[in-house]
């Protein structure tokens, strides 16, 4: 009858501590310590902007048109936000955006 309690304390135990280990440690309460940095896995991957580019390139002509950006993810999510994009990259004012100016960051400057 021992041998018996000892082992199902034995097992109580065991799944106790794998059940605890399971869990999320609990959150630092304020001032304890700096905050954590996010998680590699929560911060999203950078696309690689020829990628994307070649992608919203639906004629395949190496430059993107307004109508090709529009239809792209930019497009679809906001029209009027999406040509605000488009313009302020064109930095020729072509109407189309080439590679170069597809990757720079930012917009054209006023002068």
């Amino acid at each position: 009858m021992k041998s018996i309690t000892s082992i199902l304390a034995a097992l109580a135990l065991g799944t106790t501590l794998a059940t605890a280990a399971d869990e999320k440690p609990a959150a630092p309460a304020a001032g304890d310590a700096k905050p954590a940095a996010p998680a590699a896995a929560d911060a999203k991957p950078k696309r690689d902007p020829a990628e994307v580019f070649k992608k919203l390139d639906a004629n395949g002509d190496g430059k993107v048109s307004l109508e090709e950006f529009k239809a792209g993810p930019a497009g679809k999510k906001d029209p009027a936000k999406a040509e605000e994009i488009f313009k302020k990259k064109d930095k020729d004012g072509d109407g189309f955006l080439t590679l170069e100016e597809f990757s720079a960051p930012g917009g054209k400057k006023n002068k």
